[in-house]
């Protein structure tokens, strides 16, 4: 476990840590009759203060690690299983995929993995494969293990926007311009095209309780839920008002979340797509989600930063700028203690959440 210090330390690279303390309460409103919460910034001296003060001890963020490497905002951010690593991809020219230590802040690789920009990445549940896709129609598979890369292409016919790996870790799943398809890992093989779209899929994301429910964000705002072994759709609604340009499912797939360019996050019943709150507060688009594996807490970016909710109450616990320009990814690492955000700023700040202590027995 990394040790808390009292002042940052900036590092080679661009990753910055921040401790989040260990004990109080989230700031509870009444959710009004339409279950939409609003709920007023929390005061912020500065986005790189290394020290920001609270309310409440445990929302106190300390800054560990601050690295720069990547040429344009970073789109992608990827945790290893085992937590120890973090991949980050780049943008607008920045092909380039980036590997950061966890337990050193420093970086211990860097390689290119698409010609022009990796506009989405995505790691096995295994650790073995890192999956990679980029404005160049190409998507690219390493076989990363001890951080060595054997290079593999699949042949796709347009961009893909958004990837993930199945929970079994046997099944790769694309979405883009010319819609779904899913690649079987062990062979390298197209299994077969789930659907083709006359708008680009902006998202996807995996049941993780299931390892086959897909759901799918497009630009219209609607939401579509697939079954990934018949290739059926199972159900679609419109959830937003704008695009979708986030999504992702709680660890116990109950709660599916939602964030749109309309502002606003909103948090479903899975099993039913009953709206159980819309969270408000961003000023901006919403650009990415996280939920921390204990499946309490969502963190979410836009142009005014990160705010963290809890789930469970549907409440705001805290608000910080992070960054001087737009957020655009976030991604906890799977033992819940680092919280990683890439920016138009070139930097990634990585944040190690200390939450109550129920989530981390000694």
């Amino acid at each position: 476990m990394l040790k808390r210090t009292n002042k940052a330390r900036i590092l080679d690279g661009a990753i910055a840590l921040f401790l989040i303390g260990n004990a109080g309460s989230a700031i509870a409103k009444d959710i009004p009759p339409d279950n939409t919460l609003f709920f007023p910034e929390l005061p912020i001296d500065h986005p790189e203060h290394d020290w920001i003060p609270s309310r409440e001890p445990w929302q106190n963020l300390q800054l560990l690690y601050k690295l720069e490497g990547h040429k344009s905002t970073i789109d992608s951010l990827a945790f290893s299983p085992d937590s120890q690593y973090l991949i980050s991809g780049g943008s607008r020219n920045d092909g380039y995929l980036h590997v950061w230590s966890m337990a050193t802040g420093k970086e211990v690789d860097s390689f290119r993995a698409q010609r022009t920009s990796v506009l989405a990445m995505a790691i096995s549940p295994d650790g073995k494969i890192v999956a990679s896709s980029g404005d160049d129609a190409g998507l690219n598979l390493w076989q990363w293990q001890a951080l060595e890369k054997n290079y593999l292409f699949l042949d796709t016919n347009n961009n893909i926007l958004s990837l993930l790996i199945t929970p079994d870790s046997q099944v790769l799943i694309s979405a883009g311009l010319d819609g779904i398809r899913l690649w079987d890992l062990r062979t390298q093989k197209p299994i077969y095209t789930l659907a083709r779209f006359d708008n680009q899929i902006h998202h996807i994301a995996i049941d993780p309780r299931s390892g086959y429910i897909l759901a799918t964000g497009g630009v219209k705002g609607e939401i579509k839920y697939w079954n990934v072994r018949t290739g059926g759709a199972i159900a679609q609604f419109s959830a937003h008002r704008d695009n979708i340009g986030a999504l992702t499912f709680t660890p116990d797939g109950s709660k599916l979340i939602s964030g749109s360019d309309d502002r606003s996050i909103r948090v479903w019943a899975a099993n039913s797509n009953r709206l159980l709150y819309t969270l408000i507060g961003h000023t901006g688009r919403i650009t990415a989600l996280a939920v921390h594996p204990s499946g309490k807490y969502l963190a979410s970016a836009s142009r005014d930063g990160i705010r963290l909710w809890d789930l469970d109450r549907g409440t705001l616990i805290q608000h910080w700028y992070a960054h001087s320009d737009w957020v655009q990814s976030l991604a906890f690492s799977p033992n819940g203690r680092f919280l990683a955000s890439g920016s138009f700023d070139r930097t990634i700040k990585v944040w190690q959440p200390f939450l109550p202590d129920e989530l981390f027995p000694q």
